[in-house]
């Protein structure tokens, strides 16, 4: 099999979905109408409420939902087979990932810009709102406790990567101040790209290390410190300073990272050396069925993007429209992200024989981050003919970017999170931003240096919880949305069916993960499975008697 096979077919089918049955739910179903004054407009503040331009706020949002995760999640699940996870990644980000997202952002527009939490009150009832609530700031704590770990080590293993990470803020600040005097956008991209490409170029010769100890603390921990102080910062600033144009600049260099990538299997046409369906897996390999789903997670559909779509990027959003844009279209980019990572760790670029790429697969989770950069890096070098290093460098500072965009968001959301909290229960503390901010860096810290100790890896302790935790919240938006759509008379089998799929999958992998945590007695993931099933299954029952008293006045009225 070559993998230009894989990805023709893949890609065809992602443009089918955004072409026909994106519209059709834009259309028929959501009814995305102009008229409708967005909250960007309503409520603007020049700082988390800003009319934004939908390509702007597509890079903003790509990368945001983005992450690690959609190279991490399938570098990962092509363990059991490139079939099972090219077949999920393909049909969930057409008819899952891209509604789910498009969904999030038409529904928090429609109630002025209000959280996925905050919306749930609204649609289902108060109580869901406070367990809703749970379930997000768990995954916020999650994605941002250990973001921080992934781009400590990822600076400690690949120096070469930091002076083009942080070279990149640079130029979005200059980006900023640019866009909001009105300089043309297409020049500025441009000339971004090129920058940040030549500091990458430079970075290759400019490895930039922290001394092994300082402070009493190791390199890896200091640079969790570093990160967790910038990520502050940035979730204080406005929108437009930092936020966007620097969303927007590795959204386009996730584009050039792309076109390199599947440029190179086009050159290159490598074989595909890993097994369709690996019948070699290790005796204590769990079943596929659920844990392949949410093991590629962000690669196929995920909690967190309905986060985001809801926190930050609805608040941008210029006209309703452009949630078809935003939503769909960023789904159907990180999902041709999570097919070309399934192809970089799955042919000869990586292996050149099926033997020896069952010696780098060998058990499950085996390979990761380190197998993408590794395949990717040859893919690119046979491809374009560019040196290894270089093409490792690119691929290392594209990971650490997109990992840093995420944190940039996900504090900024834990804050808002908190600041919900002091609005709900009538705490003037938490409403103030600066408040919230640092109980939100102080919440991933405490985690990160009070379970992990020195090495500040302690959000890797409740890491196993983000798969299925994650994709218990995507159901959770979906059935919000699905829920809006029946009080509003429309056809909900487009999100109920996907919501009932995810939910089964997700609440099945939770229950096998609880039993696994408690045979090897880690009492703190027992405690946090356990919390978020019954907080699952609480806002269901919730949903579902809303759901019943709904359809029972509407049969009366009808009668």
């Amino acid at each position: 099999m070559q993998s230009i096979t894989i990805v023709l077919l893949g890609i065809v089918g992602m443009i089918i979905g955004w072409f026909f049955y994106s519209k059709f739910i834009a259309t028929k179903i959501f009814r995305l109408d102009d008229n409708n004054v967005t909250p960007a407009h309503e409520l603007n503040d020049g700082k988390d409420f800003v009319p934004t331009n939908k390509v702007v706020l597509w890079g903003h949002h790509f990368t945001s939902v983005a992450g690690a995760a959609p190279i991490v999640g399938p570098a990962i699940a092509v363990y059991w087979g490139w079939v099972p996870a090219v077949l999920w990644v393909v049909f969930g980000t057409i008819l899952f990932a891209g509604v789910h997202d498009m969904g999030a952002l038409w529904a928090s527009a429609r109630h002025k810009g209000k959280s996925m939490g905050a919306l749930s009150e609204s649609v289902i009832g108060k109580r869901t709102r406070s367990l809703f609530m749970i379930v997000i700031f768990l995954v916020l704590l999650m994605v941002n406790a250990v973001f921080g770990v992934v781009i400590a080590n990822s600076f400690v293993d690949q120096p070469n990567a930091v002076f083009p990470a942080w070279t990149a803020i640079a130029v979005a600040l200059v980006i900023g101040q640019l866009l909001k005097r009105n300089f043309s956008l297409i020049p500025m991209c441009i000339v971004g790209i090129i920058v940040l490409y030549a500091s990458v170029y430079a970075g290759s010769y400019i490895p930039i290390e922290l001394p092994e100890t300082m402070f009493g603390l190791a390199d890896t921990a200091n640079w969790i410190i570093i990160l967790f102080i910038y990520a502050a910062i940035a979730s204080l600033l406005p929108v437009w300073m930092l936020l966007q144009p620097r969303d927007f600049i590795n959204g386009m260099q996730l584009i050039v990272g792309l076109l390199l990538l599947y440029g190179a299997v086009f050159f290159a046409m490598p074989d595909i050396t890993a097994p369709a369906f690996n019948s070699q897996t290790a005796e204590s390999t769990p079943s596929i069925i659920p844990l392949l789903f949410v093991t590629i997670a962000c690669g196929a559909v995920s909690g967190f993007h309905g986060i985001v779509a809801s926190g930050t990027s609805s608040k941008q959003l210029n006209k309703e429209s452009d949630a078809r844009f935003v939503g769909y279209l960023g789904a159907v980019g990180e999902g041709s992200l999570a097919l070309i990572t399934i192809v970089a760790v799955s042919g000869v670029a990586l292996a050149a024989s099926p033997e020896e790429w069952h010696e780098v697969y060998s058990h499950l989770g085996a390979g990761s981050v380190s197998a993408f950069i590794n395949g990717g890096a040859n893919l690119i070098a046979s491809g374009w003919g560019l040196p290894v290093d270089f093409s490792s460098t690119i691929l290392a500072t594209m990971v650490v970017l997109f990992a840093g965009t995420t944190m940039d968001s996900g504090v900024r959301l834990q804050r808002y999170i908190i600041q919900e909290w002091g609005e709900i229960y009538s705490l003037s503390a938490l409403k103030n931003g600066a408040v919230a901010t640092l109980l939100a860096v102080g919440t991933c810290l405490l985690l990160a240096f009070g379970a992990g100790g020195s090495s500040g890896s302690g959000g890797m302790i409740i890491w196993p919880l983000f798969g299925s935790t994650n994709q218990i919240l995507a159901s959770l938006t979906l059935l919000v949305i699905s829920v809006m759509l029946i009080k509003l008379g429309r056809p909900a089998k487009y999100t109920l069916i996907p919501m009932f799929f995810v939910l089964v999958m997700a609440f099945f992998a939770g229950v096998i993960k609880l039993k696994e945590y408690y045979l090897a007695e880690n009492y703190l993931l027992v405690f946090l499975d356990a919390v978020v099933l019954i907080v699952s299954i609480l806002v269901m029952l919730e949903a579902w008697s809303v759901i019943s008293r709904f359809k029972k006045s509407e049969a009366t009225t009808t009668g």
